[in-house]
């Protein structure tokens, strides 16, 4: 391996990748992570496997990926977490943390892609890759992004928010609420997961009743989406710091009713069109958007952002993922490869894009005598 890619070179830097993780999203990251690593040596890197298991222990010892995929990593944790944890609980002495240059999180969900493994990121002064703790938690908060893209003026469908705590409490008020104010069909999800779990689509009060009982077992905030009729489920990723662009759109033609985890990531159950077949006035609109919107949330490194386009051609904002699948499956990597950016490529801007920012990071005082 010659260190170089696209004509720079590498440095013979150690890239921490991390993966697993404490979410729903465990098995999607542990496959994300298989394709990133793999496309990272081939640019040169020297990888250092980082694994997270479901209960929160950290592995680094043999191959973590080949321990968690097996459940092997994940024994000891159980034992821990009876009488809480500790530092020394969560990453034990026989896991020390190997020395690296920077920091590729390959986390979905939870414990991972909302800042909190930012925010430690951030504390340990260690470069990382992807969007920093305020885009990853706004942006894995998906009532939070919804008020903060509102605010911008941009395009998205009708919406109730609700806790669980106000489920619990209230459940038929609630269910007439929102039949006064948003009609069938619905989409009911948790507010802080990826990967379309705990998303239910549903057509009448029974089946919205159920939705929202699932929807709360993953999180304390839920929320309420209007379904749009005919829609067509446009994606476009988006690369960069303070100059981000955006790929070619592509379309997702679900296997099933929507795009849901099924939908997802079992190998050939959805279509992806890319390039999606559209006017050249509305793939301008779809790249244009998705740039105000990685920008409204100071998004760094990457997002991909997803819309969906009505019949009548009005194009809603639906979500954006700081941390978007990077399965052989996944839209993230096929749109840019479609663009010209292939994989290894792409991982390599990644890791530039990560140390750009710390960098730059650095260049701020801490306090006022510097």
């Amino acid at each position: 391996m010659s260190g170089t890619t696209n004509g720079s070179t590498t440095n013979g830097r150690r890239v921490g990748v991390l993966f697993g993780g404490r979410s729903g999203e465990h098995e999607v990251s542990l496959a994300s992570a298989r394709t990133v690593m793999d496309a990272l040596a081939e640019a040169g890197y020297t990888i250092v496997p980082i694994g997270i298991s479901p209960e929160g222990r950290w592995l680094t010892s043999g191959d973590p990926h080949a321990r968690l995929a097996s459940g092997e990593g994940n024994a000891n944790s159980r034992e821990n977490s009876a009488s809480g944890y500790s530092v020394t609980a969560f990453i034990p002495a026989e896991e020390r943390l190997p020395a690296v240059d920077v920091i590729f999180p390959v986390l979905h969900g939870p414990f991972g892609e909302d800042g909190t493994v930012q925010g430690l990121l951030e504390m340990a002064g260690l470069p990382y890759v992807g969007d920093g703790v305020l885009a990853s938690a706004t942006g894995m908060d998906k009532i939070t992004s919804k008020l903060l893209f509102g605010a911008a003026g941009i395009p998205q469908v009708d919406y109730r928010a609700l806790t669980r705590r106000e489920w619990q409490k209230r459940p038929e008020t609630l269910l007439d609420e929102i039949e006064s104010t948003l009609a069938y069909p619905l989409f009911a999800k948790p507010a802080n997961l990826g990967s379309s779990v705990g998303v239910s689509k549903v057509r009448n009060r029974g089946q919205l009743a159920a939705a929202l009982e699932l929807a709360c077992a993953y999180d304390r905030r839920v929320l309420v989406e209007a379904g749009v009729e005919r829609a067509r489920e446009i994606e476009v990723s988006v690369l960069g710091n303070d100059e981000p662009q955006a790929s070619i759109p592509g379309e997702i033609v679900p296997g099933n009713e929507f795009y849901d985890y099924e939908a997802k990531y079992t190998d050939g159950c959805s279509q992806l069109l890319i390039p999606a077949e559209l006017s050249r006035e509305q793939i301008e609109q779809v790249r244009s958007l998705a740039i105000r919107a990685f920008r409204v949330l100071d998004c760094a490194g990457l997002a991909r952002v997803d819309f969906l386009l009505a019949g009548d051609g009005t194009l809603y904002l639906n979500e954006l993922n700081t941390m978007p699948g990077f399965t052989r499956h996944s839209m993230y990597p096929k749109l840019w490869e479609a663009s010209g950016l292939p994989l290894t490529e792409l991982v390599h801007r990644l890791v530039e894009l990560a140390l750009e920012r710390h960098a730059d990071k650095q260049r701020n005082r801490i306090s006022r005598g510097q």
